[in-house]
C-alpha cells in the first residue's frame, strides 16, 4: 500500500539555501518539492517551521553511557541499545555511527579496561536487521592505540559487518587531547577517584604501551580500515607533522583537532575538520583545546558530531547558522556534510530521488523546539 505525505507550508532548508515550500513524500523516498506558501488538501501545514534533512552523526559516545550508566554497573545491552537508538531518533539524528572502542587493557586489574566492542556490535547489527531500531545505525571503531589488545580486536571484524568509519586515536597522556597533563589528572582521578601516586604510575604504564605498541598499532588500524572499506579517521591532531602523517595514510575526516595550526593544515590537506556540539554550545573545550567557534570563525570547521551531548548536534548547528547568518550553511555541517564524507549519497539533502530522512523544527528564542522526527518517511520521533 503506497504511503504519502506532504509537508507544506515550510521552511525548507536545501544544502545552499532556504526558501519557503512543500516536500512530498511517498514510500519513503521524497518525489516532489515546490515553492510557495500554498496547502494542498490533505497535506499538513508546517506553519513556516524548518523542515531539514535529518542529521548524520558521525562520532557518540552516547551508547557507552547507556551501558555504563554508573561505574561498575552493566546494563542490558539491547536495552540499553533501544533506549540509545529513542534518544537520538528524539533529537533529529536519522542516521548515526555508534563510536566502539576497540584496544583494551587487560593485563593489570588496576587499569582494566575491557574488550566490549565485538559483541555490542553484534547485537546492533543483529537488532538493526529485526528493523527492532527507529534510525539508522553504522559502525565506528576507535582504535585505540595505546592498549594492549587492539590488532586482535581489529581481527574479529569483516568486510561483512560493513564497518563505516575507523579512527585512529592515540590517547598517550601529554600530547594531542591531553598536551596540558594537568587536564588528564584532573579527568583521570576525578573518573576513577585515583591519588596521585596513583596516577604518576598510570601515566608511565600507558606511555610505555606507546613506545612498544604505538607504531605496530597505528599501521594495524590503517590496513583494518582498507580490509573494511571504511572511511579513515585521525583523531585529537595537534601539529601540522601530525597532519601530515594522517595524510600520508589517507585520512578523510579529523576528529576534533585541538589547534589552529592543525585544522589549517588539515584544510590545506582536504580532510574535514569535525569539532565537538558540546564545545560550541559551551564555548570551549573541556580539555583546554581550541574552540570549534573559533574555528568557524576562521572557515576551518566542516562537520560537527554530538561527542557525549546528542541534543548539541541541531542546537550547534543552529548557533552556527546565527553565527553566519546561514541557517543552510549552519544546517550543512550535520546533514550533507557527514553523509558525503561517508559515502552515504542517499541522505543528507532535500532532493527529489533521495531518502525521507527528515526532521522539522522552529526556533525559540533562538533555540530548535523539535516537532517532528521521519526515517525513510516514517514517523520516528
Amino acid at each position: 500500500m503506497t504511503q504519502e505525505m506532504i509537508l507544506a507550508n515550510a521552511t525548507l532548508v536545501l544544502p545552499t539555501e532556504t526558501f519557503t515550500g512543500s516536500i512530498v513524500v511517498r514510500d519513503g523516498t521524497i518525489v516532489d518539492m515546490d515553492q510557495g506558501s500554498a496547502v494542498p488538501a490533505g497535506a499538513e501545514d508546517c506553519d513556516g517551521d524548518f523542515v531539514a534533512p535529518g542529521l548524520v552523526e558521525l562520532h557518540t559516545d552516547n551508547l557507552e553511557r547507556h551501558m555504563r550508566p554508573r561505574p561498575r554497573v552493566d546494563w542490558p545491552h539491547q536495552a540499553a541499545i533501544v533506549a540509545h537508538d529513542a534518544e537520538l531518533a528524539s533529537v533529529g539524528i536519522t542516521t548515526v555511527f555508534d563510536a566502539l572502542r576497540v584496544g583494551s587493557i587487560l593485563s593489570d586489574p588496576n587499569k582494566k579496561y575491557g574488550k566490549y566492542a565485538r559483541s555490542v556490535a553484534s547485537e546492533i547489527l543483529s537488532m538493526r536487521d529485526s528493523g527492532a531500531l527507529r534510525i539508522s545505525h553504522h559502525i565506528h571503531l576507535r582504535a585505540e592505540t595505546c592498549s594492549e589488545t587492539l590488532v586482535e580486536e581489529l581481527d574479529e571484524f569483516g568486510p561483512e559487518d560493513r564497518v563505516g568509519i575507523v579512527s585512529l586515536m592515540d590517547h598517550t597522556p601529554g600530547q594531542r587531547q591531553f598536551t596540558d597533563l594537568s587536564k588528564f589528572e584532573a579527568y583521570i582521578r576525578g573518573k576513577y577517584a585515583m591519588d596521585a601516586e596513583g596516577f604518576d604510575e598510570y601515566v608511565s604504564f600507558l606511555r610505555g604501551l606507546h613506545d612498544t605498541l604505538g607504531e605496530k598499532h597505528e599501521l594495524a588500524t590503517v590496513a583494518a580500515a582498507k580490509r573494511f572499506g571504511a572511511v579513515l579517521a585521525s583523531h585529537d591532531d595537534t601539529t601540522a607533522e601530525q597532519v601530515a602523517t594522517s595524510a600520508g595514510y589517507g585520512i578523510h575526516l579529523a576528529e576534533f583537532p585541538t589547534t589552529v595550526a592543525a585544522a589549517k593544515a588539515n584544510q590545506a590537506n582536504g580532510i574535514a575538520n569535525i569539532m565537538g556540539g558540546p564545545n560550541l554550545v559551551r564555548g570551549g573545550s573541556h580539555s583546554g583545546n581550541v574552540a570549534a567557534m573559533e574555528l568557524a570563525d576562521l572557515g576551518l570547521l566542516d562537520i560537527l558530531s554530538s561527542d557525549y551531548v546528542p541534543s548539541s548536534l541541531l542546537l550547534g548547528a543552529v548557533m552556527l547558522g546565527n553565527t553566519w547568518g546561514d541557517m543552510s550553511k549552519g544546517l550543512h555541517t550535520v546533514t550533507a556534510a557527514p553523509a558525503c564524507y561517508t559515502n552515504l549519497n542517499d541522505r543528507g539533502r532535500l532532493e527529489v530521488g533521495l531518502q525521507a530522512d527528515l526532521i522539522r523544527f522552529r526556533l525559540t528564542e533562538g533555540v530548535p523546539a523539535l516537532r517532528a522526527v521521519w526515517h525513510k518517511g516514517l514517523r520516528a520521533a
